[in-house]
């Protein structure tokens, strides 16, 4: 155990589970990675050698044992342990969720159409739902629902929506349908797959929401000329709200704009926030202009539009594993919460919206994300107007139901 001599365990902001192995002078993550302050970012590393004895050989045996009782036991701790997991019901009070909820809302009579990996229809959480429509995109294989993903992202972000169990989702009562139009990565390169999944929300589904925790840079199959960014138009120029995923691509200074399709004008761009409420470091930073135009996004339009919660949020994981709760960071999670607090404004105002024709248009789109900017919470930002970084401020889901029906005289 020479090796661990003179150095330090830093633990990994995504998952801090992991454990790098650093020189005691290197700086390290900033505190921003972690939603902490930096002091208290240098108050996680440990130091390696004075545990090096610890480690072996006596905690290798105790390893060993540990990880034996672990797995013969995990089935019956599990059973106590998932209620008593720290949860993420801070997220859905900050977001105002909670508070349009109190109004008697649960997304009864809205329709959304997840485009992810998939679903597990056999966790507890969802006894309640029966999806409305389910098509299998990567393998054909129509009437085998499931979640073909590693890491069961679409069966994650679901929980957020519809869960109703250990924890309760947005929207626990919308009509759900559920396209597999990502691979076991859950990666969204294959653009022509999101665009037929895309075009089955709107086309057979007839859907009112299409949440798309996805996206994809230039040269990944997915720019705003291609199939997926035609598909999503062709949704928004029937009235089909889209919310999709900024990306998660704020460290990369190699990439200057949101992702794709979230990088459309009418889609509803989500980067993610902290629990202390800061902007995600992580998160994905906007241009100022619009790489298919060149010209310069104005108000309501400027990417991302808002920000929500996106790290360690406590989620719905796959029956096929012993827990079958787990914790998920990034924009992806940020967007279902954007998708579910639109789901209940819609099931609050969405006749009013729809106005004397019943249908929503590009210019009720437009309404709906002005009073998203309106309503966004900047209490913590230095700034009143967009920010290439959290956009309009964060996602405060009652005050933007109060700025559609001030804006549409609606009398409660």
């Amino acid at each position: 155990m020479r090796s661990l001599e003179g150095l330090e365990l830093l633990p990994e902001p995504e998952d801090h589970r992991i454990l790098t192995a650093v020189d005691p002078t290197a700086p390290g993550y900033p505190g921003k990675d972690y939603g902490i302050s930096d002091e208290d970012a240098k108050e996680l590393r440990w130091p390696a050698g004075p545990i090096k004895e610890f480690l072996w050989p006596w905690g290798a045996v105790m390893f060993s044992i540990g990880t034996v009782f672990l797995i013969v036991a995990w089935p019956w701790i599990n059973a106590y342990l998932a209620p008593v997991l720290p949860n993420s019901e801070w997220a859905f009070e900050e977001t105002g969720i909670r508070e349009l909820q109190s109004l008697g809302l649960d997304g009864s009579g809205i329709h959304v159409c997840i485009v992810d990996t998939g679903i597990d229809m056999n966790h507890p959480d969802f006894a309640h739902q029966n999806i409305v429509g389910f098509r299998d995109f990567y393998s054909g294989q129509h009437d085998v629902i499931r979640d073909v993903g590693e890491e069961y992202h679409g069966t994650l972000m679901a929980g957020i929506l519809i869960a109703n169990g250990t924890f309760r989702g947005a929207v626990p009562n919308i009509d759900l349908s559920v396209a597999l139009a990502l691979g076991p990565e859950g990666s969204s390169g294959q653009g022509d797959k999101v665009a037929q999944a895309i075009r089955w929300c709107r086309i057979t589904e007839r859907v009112d929401i299409i949440s798309l925790s996805l996206g994809g840079e230039s040269g990944d199959g997915m720019t705003q000329h291609s199939a997926t960014a035609a598909a999503v138009q062709e949704a928004l120029d029937v009235g089909i709200f889209v919310v999709a995923a900024a990306g998660n691509t704020g460290l990369d200074t190699d990439i200057n704009d949101v992702s794709t399709p979230s990088s459309i004008e009418g889609v509803i761009s989500v980067g993610a926030q902290t629990k202390s409420g800061s902007v995600w470091s992580r998160s994905a930073y906007g241009s100022q202009s619009d790489p298919s135009t060149g010209l310069d996004r104005i108000y309501p339009n400027q990417k991302p539009e808002i920000i929500a919660p996106g790290v360690n949020i406590f989620s719905t994981a796959s029956t096929d594993l012993a827990a079958n709760y787990a914790y998920s960071s990034g924009t992806s999670d940020s967007t279902v919460f954007v998708t579910g607090a639109l789901a209940l404004i819609l099931q609050l105002y969405g006749d009013e919206i729809a106005g004397d024709d019943g249908v929503i248009d590009a210019s009720e789109i437009d309404l709906v994300k002005r009073n998203l900017a309106i309503s966004a919470n900047r209490n913590d930002f230095d700034t009143n107007t967009h920010d290439s970084h959290f956009g309009y401020g964060k996602l405060d889901a009652m005050k933007w139901a109060e700025a559609i029906a001030f804006e549409l005289n609606i009398d409660n």
